[in-house]
């Protein structure tokens, strides 16, 4: 524990920012899921869930709570699959 007063603040915002990025990230994982899953079971709304996991992946990246090219990725493989359940159905 440090002993100066503005590294012990620096030490109690961390903690707080580092919660709140805990649960952004984990609440982008659950909209990726929902998504996958989506796709997965041939949901018709599969590419409304996944355009809304983009967009959080997006927002994600962009506050650096992921990396960009992890975000990309994600992106990716969503676009793709979405597109090969239109093309069959």
């Amino acid at each position: 524990m440090p002993n100066i007063k503005s590294a012990i603040k620096r030490v109690r915002s961390d903690e707080k920012k580092t919660l709140a990025n805990k649960m952004k990230r984990s609440q982008t994982r659950t909209m990726l899921r929902k998504a996958y899953r989506a796709i997965r079971e041939g949901d018709p709304n599969a590419a409304v869930l996944a355009k809304e996991a983009i967009a959080t992946v997006d927002l994600a990246a962009s506050q650096g709570r992921i990396h960009r090219n992890a975000a990309s990725r994600h992106k990716s493989r969503l676009t793709r699959q979405v597109n090969a359940l239109e093309a069959q159905a």
